[in-house]
């Protein structure tokens, strides 16, 4: 089973670190609120009101979730709104309905009383809470106050494993069914070794299924923006060989080694070894070559230099079943002494790729360390910063969010708008264009977890709660512009909640803005431009969802759809619906009834256009689109 790895752009955790402070201090969640547009959407100008996220529901998969924080109840701190949290590290149960392991909690009493998440490969972190206040936190009185406050929210502190993660999707769209609503989940990690780069892998499989089937996915783009962490070569014939080294990436004191994820064009195999140099770069010792032609397989190897060994683990798949690539995972463990890696490639053909990340004795790890090419040796590469999307976010439904320092304007200056340097670069091996779009992921303060036992930075804020301490803080990265981002999913959604999940990526992208920097940086860093929540709202309102979202067996027939006015409406159920009609804005036009079998109704008077009927059965919706001629 493959494993899963934390995309976190967390600042102050040296086990956990992939991101950093950059920029200027001060580019907080109330500066990001109107880098984004997100307090005009709030306030409702120009709209059929203000929105803030209600009646959808936005799942995190992530670690360190305090469930008691108070920005998890509304704006006046009394009504809870997590729905569920499923832990799946915790060794009792009850698992949720349909999984084997780990433990559900439902509704507030339980919530309350589990208190947070469990330790975990990341002990008792803190990276969930923040994130969770970025999209969905309501402030607890601060003016940190998330993007869609009145969403509801559920958690899944996952295990790092690929099935584990598709579980905790289809726990959450299981969660979205029984409570009737529509659903967003963000995705504030990757990796570069699980599934494969081009999204077609499990993972991406059960992302496309439930995308399908409405679930809009939001993820960090990386931050590798700042890092020579991936090298590329077009080989053309036998005699061409790849040589770069391999460098360690520092930072951490959990470090122990690197991963180097390589790949090739479709069907086509390569060669590969390491060679042990000294610090004047001559060569002694070599591994043998291994090529993925000859097998799959998974070797634990070793080779001696002087007092020295170099421990490396070899994991070959021939061709992926997905994207007929072949894909190897090569993990060095870091040499005690000072001897150098030199990672010589030979294929006959294709374009390869590789990435090289950290690899720490958690067997986690996902910032990166650079190759380079010693000015002394001849016919060496150096690596560079491109392609540096890993995995979920190459995954073609996703959308996948770069981040950048928020725009902040006052009488006496304007600063920020330029991408963050750590944010990663585009495209996909196959060339397509993503990040989508930009977010604020520079130092934005948000909730911190308050049962943490790794967070050592500084708090920005403290506020007491029911006799607790409950902090505040900045954390930088796409981390941070993910759930920025799933929030003001949630603000369409809300707006129009028979939107399709395709729809809505396409309206994040044709509302996304441009100015000096977008055009200065390009589609690699911004991909289509920054988030524009109002343009975004405005566009959602004024789109006619691609199917109805039914959450009831109850059904209805229009006849004629189209029509001029004249409406029948046939129902089986023994009992009289409320029924309301919207125009494409979201505006109430009435409110009525439908009775047992065939109700009529002469809307002759009403424009020209598509317009939405919403049954309403207690908590259940289900609306249909009908055309009036």
């Amino acid at each position: 089973m493959k494993k899963i790895y934390i995309l976190l752009l967390i600042v102050f955790a040296s086990f956990i670190v992939s991101g950093q402070t950059l920029g200027y201090q001060g580019v907080n969640l109330h500066r990001a609120v109107p880098d984004g547009k997100v307090d005009s959407v709030w306030s409702g100008i120009g709209l059929p009101s203000g929105f803030s996220g209600k009646d959808v529901i936005i799942g995190f998969t992530d670690w360190g979730f305090d469930y008691t924080h108070p920005v998890f109840y509304d704006t006046n701190m009394t009504n809870y709104r997590v729905l569920r949290a499923w832990d799946q590290f915790k060794q009792n149960g009850p698992a949720p309905t349909g999984f084997n392991y780990g433990r559900e909690y439902i509704g507030q009493n339980e919530l309350l009383t589990a208190l947070c998440d469990t330790s975990n490969v990341y002990q008792y972190a803190y990276h969930g809470t923040h994130v969770a206040g970025i999209a969905g936190g309501a402030g607890a009185g601060t003016q940190y106050r998330g993007v869609a406050f009145d969403a509801n929210l559920i958690f899944a502190t996952f295990l790092v494993n690929e099935q584990a993660v598709i579980d905790a999707f289809q726990w959450m769209y299981n969660v979205s069914q029984e409570e009737q609503k529509r659903l967003v989940i963000n995705m504030s990690w990757g990796l570069y070794y699980i599934d494969n780069f081009t999204g077609t892998g499990r993972i991406g499989e059960k992302m496309e299924e439930l995308s399908d089937l409405g679930v809009v996915f939001v993820t960090s783009a990386g931050n590798n923006g700042d890092v020579d962490f991936h090298i590329s070569h077009n080989f053309e014939n036998e005699a061409d060989t790849l040589k770069t080294l391999i460098n360690f990436a520092s930072g951490s004191n959990y470090q122990y080694g690197e991963s180097i994820t390589m790949t090739n064009s479709q069907n086509t195999p390569f060669s590969f070894a390491v060679q042990v140099l000294n610090s004047s770069y001559q060569p002694l010792v070599q591994t043998p070559f291994y090529n993925t032609a000859d097998s799959s397989c998974f070797l634990n190897q070793y080779i001696v230099v002087n007092n020295d060994t170099l421990f490396y683990t070899v994991e070959i798949d021939q061709m992926d079943l997905n994207n007929g690539r072949p894909e190897v995972r090569l993990r060095l463990k870091k040499p005690a002494t000072t001897y150098k890696l030199g990672l010589y490639v030979t294929a006959d053909s294709g374009i390869f790729h590789a990435w090289n990340i950290i690899e720490l004795t958690n067997d986690v790890g996902n910032w990166g360390g650079t190759f380079t090419a010693p000015g002394s040796l001849v016919g060496w590469k150096a690596g560079d910063s491109h392609f540096g999307l890993g995995s979920p976010a190459v995954v073609d439904c996703a959308i996948t969010v770069a981040a950048h320092k928020s725009r902040v304007v006052t009488p006496n200056f304007t600063i920020g708008g330029e991408i963050a340097d750590f944010s990663s670069f585009g495209p996909t091996i196959d060339g397509v264009v993503k990040p989508e779009v930009s977010a604020p992921g520079n130092n934005v303060v948000s909730s911190i977890s308050s049962y943490t036992n790794q967070f050592s930075g500084s708090y920005t804020k403290t506020i007491n709660f029911q006799g607790r301490d409950y902090k505040f803080a900045a954390l930088s990265g796409t981390s941070m512009s993910s759930p920025f981002t799933a929030g003001v999913v949630a603000l369409i959604l809300q707006a129009n909640p028979y939107l399709s999940a395709s729809q809505v990526k396409e309206i994040l992208i044709q509302s996304a803005r441009n100015d000096e920097f977008t055009a200065a940086s390009g589609e690699e860093r911004f991909g289509y431009g920054k988030v524009d929540a109002y343009h975004a709202v405005i566009q959602a309102l004024q789109t006619v969802g691609i199917e109805p979202i039914v959450f009831t067996e109850t059904k209805i027939t229009l006849f004629p759809n189209p029509s001029s006015g004249a409406l029948y409406i046939t129902t089986q159920s023994d009992h009289t619906i409320p029924l309301q009609l919207f125009d494409l804005y979201g505006k109430l036009i009435l409110e009525t009834n439908i009775d047992p079998g065939v109700t009529s109704f002469d809307w002759n008077y009403l424009p020209s256009g598509c317009y939405i009927l919403k049954l309403n059965e207690g908590k259940i919706s289900t609306a249909y689109k009908w055309i009036k001629l």
